[in-house]
């Protein structure tokens, strides 16, 4: 990498057709990137992104979030990029936190470039996309296998006096490992043949599979099926079979202000280990799915006119796979549903869209079950989701906040935030994947926005679409005397009443719902936890940090006690019982 300054003709500031924040535009702040030929011999698509940081502590592309101490990134989108070919990114670039590197205040930064790529799409229905497929990381843009970037380097930036800064993205972020069959945690992936036909190429689900002490042992015993919904999992999560590392050294997590929090997970996972291999502990598979995706790290376990038909290929091709290769019990009175956040709300949707095929859910702190609570905006009634509106104020809307009611940014900042990883529901982000869910297909093949990304102007049509399809609690409303009968006692909801997303206001309206109009009773269960943040989980005793670990061990035993109370006469309630 190197910094050239741009030569000027006198002139050029008397007579200069374009101005780009308040500089003429040849003597803006520019960035010049290149990828050599080594990399790819072939044009490539993407998101190309510049990233700055005053921080020396990591890498530019690991200080890139939705904190107040965020450092910098712009971006742009780059379509047949030759090898060779240099690609200016400047003042146009959209920004976060600052809009425009025109913005940018002189000074010393650690400056870096990366490309996530894309791949291109041909859809059945004749659909032609760029996307960035998931290569087995998770859709995490700063550490996806085959990104090209370069190594920081610090130079001294001044907009006001221009320039042009040439870097070369030499480096290329090397394929991930597979993780490997063990005794108790098996691996499995398997090509869908639903989601293939959608997306016009193979397309594949994968499943992380902890098995039963004994299962080798008890040739015919038949398990129970617990999924264990939530982010894309690179391994079994939360199981450990040897003790903690005494070595390690202590880290420190600000969300919980915890020291040592590391040493601590590995205790529960070795608690865990203890606890299921114990004489007792209920004998069933617990599952953890991977379905990452082009848009996000995982599908939100539905169909979805944007995504395919996520729903049914988990539901009709993955699930029955694995309760065949691992004897499961293969009825929906043995089938049983948890997670949290992102798992809370799939484990409550798979509930309610496949009602026959689940025994129970178990949502954790699950993302909007009603869109009249989208965090703190009502799609339905409110015309921005940025700003309460009056006639002569606007007031942001606060999108994260800690227990005590502290707002670290608004919905205006988690979507710029969006906007300027990737366009056209791309960046891999939260609000992205709920638009790609959620919304119907726009007029450019890409999801239609449920909001315009930089004013924050709700479109109510799309609100609409995602009312009739996605509303978890106006679909419960809507349907409870079809459902009703076949949901009751199957429902738990969990969240703390100062979640961090504010996903507790879409909880309290549907337990409105539950407790004062659904007839037949629900029979469920509704618990906030008083002051818990995000993923707090049904357990008032321990701290958020602990019982976010302790999922598995939670939910079991309450599954066991509701096979014992409904499982149909002459189900096997024996075998697995060892």
């Amino acid at each position: 990498m190197s910094l050239h300054r741009i030569t000027r003709p006198a002139c050029a500031f008397l007579a200069v057709a374009c101005l780009l924040g308040g500089l003429p535009l040849d003597a803006a702040m520019e960035f010049s990137v290149s990828f050599p030929r080594e990399r790819s011999a072939a044009p490539l698509d993407g998101r190309l992104l510049v990233l700055l940081s005053t921080d020396p502590a990591a890498e530019p592309r690991f200080q890139i979030n939705d904190s107040p101490n965020t450092q910098l990134v712009f971006g742009i989108d780059v379509e047949d990029w030759k090898p060779g070919q240099a690609v200016v990114v400047d003042g146009r670039a959209f920004g976060y936190p600052v809009r425009s590197i025109a913005q940018l205040r002189p000074g010393e930064y650690h400056v870096q470039a990366l490309l996530h790529r894309y791949e291109t799409f041909r859809l059945s229905d004749g659909r032609v996309l760029k996307l960035p497929m998931d290569r087995g990381e998770g859709q995490h843009w700063n550490r996806a296998p085959g990104n090209f970037y370069n190594k920081p380097a610090k130079l001294r930036i001044d907009p006001q006096a221009g320039g042009r800064v040439e870097i070369l993205l030499d480096q290329e972020i090397p394929p991930l490992p597979e993780p490997k069959d063990t005794k108790y945690i098996k691996h499995v992936r398997i090509k869908s043949e639903l989601l293939s036909r959608f997306w016009g190429r193979p397309m594949y689900l994968g499943a992380h599979v902890l098995l039963p002490e004994g299962f080798d042992q008890h040739p015919e015993a038949r398990y129970p099926l617990c999924v264990f919904h939530g982010h894309f999992p690179a391994d079994f999560g939360g199981f450990r079979t040897e003790p903690p590392d005494p070595n390690l050294k202590p880290d420190y997590i600000e969300r919980f202000k915890v020291h040592g929090y590391n040493r601590m997970v590995q205790e529960e996972a070795y608690r865990f280990y203890k606890t299921w291999t114990g004489p007792g502990f209920p004998r069933m598979l617990i599952v953890e799915i991977q379905h990452a995706n082009p848009f996000y790290d995982d599908s939100y376990a539905v169909n979805s006119a944007n995504l395919g038909p996520y729903g049914d290929a988990i539901m009709r091709e993955l699930v029955p796979y694995i309760e065949k290769r691992f004897r499961g019990i293969g009825q929906g009175w043995a089938r049983f549903l948890y997670g949290g956040s992102t798992g809370g709300w799939e484990a409550l949707a798979a509930q309610v869209f496949y009602p026959d095929e689940f025994n129970g859910c178990f949502a954790a702190c699950p993302d909007p079950i009603d869109f009249r609570a989208y965090t703190v905006v009502n799609i339905y009634e409110d015309r921005n989701a940025y700003y309460l509106e009056g006639p002569h104020k606007r007031v942001p809307r606060p999108g994260k906040r800690d227990y005590l009611g502290h707002v670290s940014a608004t919905i205006e900042d988690l979507n710029h935030f969006e906007l300027a990883l990737g366009t056209r529901s791309r960046s891999g982000q939260q609000f992205d994947i709920w638009e790609a869910v959620y919304s119907p297909v726009g007029e450019d093949g890409y999801p239609k926005r449920i909001f315009d990304k930089l004013s924050g102007d709700i479109d109510r049509t799309v609100a609409e679409y995602w009312r009739e399809h996605y509303d978890l609690s106006y679909i419960l409303r809507r349907d409870w005397n079809k459902l009703g009968a076949k949901l009751q006692g199957k429902i738990h909801v969990y969240c703390g009443d100062m979640d961090t997303y504010y996903l507790n206001n879409a909880v309290y309206l549907l337990e409105d719902f539950f407790k004062s109009t659904a007839n037949p009773y629900y029979d469920g269960e509704v618990r906030y936890g008083d002051r818990a943040e995000h993923c707090w989980n049904g357990d008032p005793t321990l701290p958020n940090h602990i019982s976010r670990l302790r999922y598995n061990t939670m939910y079991v035993p309450r599954i066991l006690e509701r096979i014992k109370q409904s499982a149909p006469p002459g189900a096997d309630l024996k075998s697995w019982r060892y």
